[in-house]
């Protein structure tokens, strides 16, 4: 490990957390330059919903390149970008009876919530955002701007006017109704938050802690972004792609976003972001948003197969199944622990445990990691353990990985019983 210590900036994190170096991957499997196997509960932070190496998508990528196919077009007619848009309308979007305009930004999701905060202040001629609480969007400044976590935002000087925040669902707990709380806000011409362009929302906030929001909740967001001319942005960058088990994350709820923004899994492990926005709003003028990396024709050649996938509701189907298996355990698993008081909450293959004592939940990754299981953590105390699988993921894998977090609770607690005897031996 040592010339990543010389050579990488102190910014790297996840090397830290996997102290290791991986050399191969296939399905939900990671493998090191020793051969150790690591199961794989983490995905690329939900970049790999279709596991490592996915075969289709690899066989498509050897024979576009083996033709010469273009891999760097800028926003040039491509014959895969051609196939990728077709896949995207006839597959997932015709069906679901959705109008979208694409438009292909750099390609990272925080280029996608810049893209579309900048569309939507266009459009509407208004400055102001609102986010929510424990939103996550990027670390780029506009998108920072409209991150709660301090963590990200407090040393980085970002300005941050023009963004207000509210509280999501449940940050007050289950009987106080945080979206007529907005409401509130917008009819009071003296509350001091200014009408906004846009809202911008994840319907699961997954770095924020795995807080689901109910999808009434969802609904009367909504309501109130219609009755007051607001636009409503959704950011599936990390659950949509399928992690909630339909393809957007949005759907089950029945509300129709004015603008989404996609990344990670959309590419199929390649980088690409897109926003997809209703056609009224698709108000550029040519080359007025642009990027040297928007679109990617190798990450289009990797999408138009693996989308192939939504074809039929097999995978869906797969992803309730396996949603069953990872509930169940993750109850049996905080009825063994009740005394650690473990919280459990998710949706899809997103679901996260968190626990109240502090340090707890690092020291459960760290040796989840030792017995070769890969999962990272989330919230803004890293308080919660957050599964997000493959959602290909083999049910033998899924349950191997389940039975490691379990010996790992239990060797952190028998870990903590020694120190707690140690320490009274020295008192006495």
């Amino acid at each position: 490990m040592r010339i990543f210590e010389q050579m990488e900036s102190q910014v790297r994190s996840y090397v830290r957390h996997f102290p290791t170096i991986f050399a191969t991957a296939k399905g939900a499997i990671l493998r090191d330059e020793q051969g150790k196997e690591y199961i794989d509960f983490f995905a690329g932070a939900g970049t790999l919903n279709y596991g490592h190496n996915n075969p289709i998508a690899n066989e498509a990528l050897i024979e576009y390149i083996k033709q010469d196919g273009l891999l760097h077009g800028l926003d040039k007619a491509t014959t895969a970008k051609k196939k990728f848009l077709e896949k995207l309308y006839y597959t997932i979007l015709q069906p679901r009876h959705l109008e979208y305009k694409v438009q292909f930004c750099g390609p990272t999701g925080t280029n996608a919530v810049e893209t579309a905060l900048k569309i939507v202040r266009m459009v509407k001629q208004r400055s102001n955002v609102i986010s929510f609480t424990n939103g996550f969007h990027g670390l780029t400044m506009g998108a920072m701007a409209v991150t709660g976590n301090a963590f990200y935002r407090d040393e980085a000087f970002i300005n941050r006017a023009n963004v207000a925040f509210m509280p999501y669902d449940g940050y007050f707990g289950p009987d106080i109704d945080t979206a007529f709380y907005l409401r509130k806000f917008l009819e009071d011409s003296s509350s001091g938050v200014d009408l906004p362009a846009a809202v911008i929302l994840e319907t699961v906030q997954a770095e924020g802690g795995i807080n689901v929001a109910r999808f009434q909740w969802l609904k009367d967001v909504e309501q109130v972004c219609r009755d007051f001319d607001v636009l409503l942005i959704v950011d599936d960058i990390q659950v949509g792609n399928g992690r909630t088990g339909t393809f957007f994350s949005f759907e089950e709820a029945g509300i129709n976003p004015d603008v989404v923004v996609l990344s990670k899994s959309i590419g199929g492990g390649l980088p690409l972001a897109i926003v997809l926005m209703k056609p009224e709003l698709d108000q550029w003028k040519p080359g007025e948003h642009t990027g040297t990396f928007r679109g990617n024709n190798l990450a289009f050649v990797a999408s138009t197969e693996l989308l192939s996938y939504w074809d039929n509701d097999t995978l869906s189907e797969g992803i309730r199944y396996r949603e069953g298996i990872l509930k169940e355990e993750l109850k049996r698993i905080v009825e063994k622990y009740s005394e650690l008081n473990i919280q459990v909450r998710g949706r899809g293959l997103i679901y996260g445990l968190q626990f109240p004592q502090q340090g707890f939940s690092h020291n459960v990754t760290s040796e989840a990691f030792e017995r070769g299981l890969v999962i990272e953590l989330a919230g803004a105390k890293h308080d919660v353990i957050k599964f997000l699988p493959p959602l290909v993921i083999e049910e033998n894998l899924l349950r191997d990985g389940l039975a490691i977090i379990d010996e790992s609770i239990a060797a952190c607690l028998e870990k903590k019983e020694e120190m707690i005897k140690g320490a009274l031996r020295n008192d006495n």
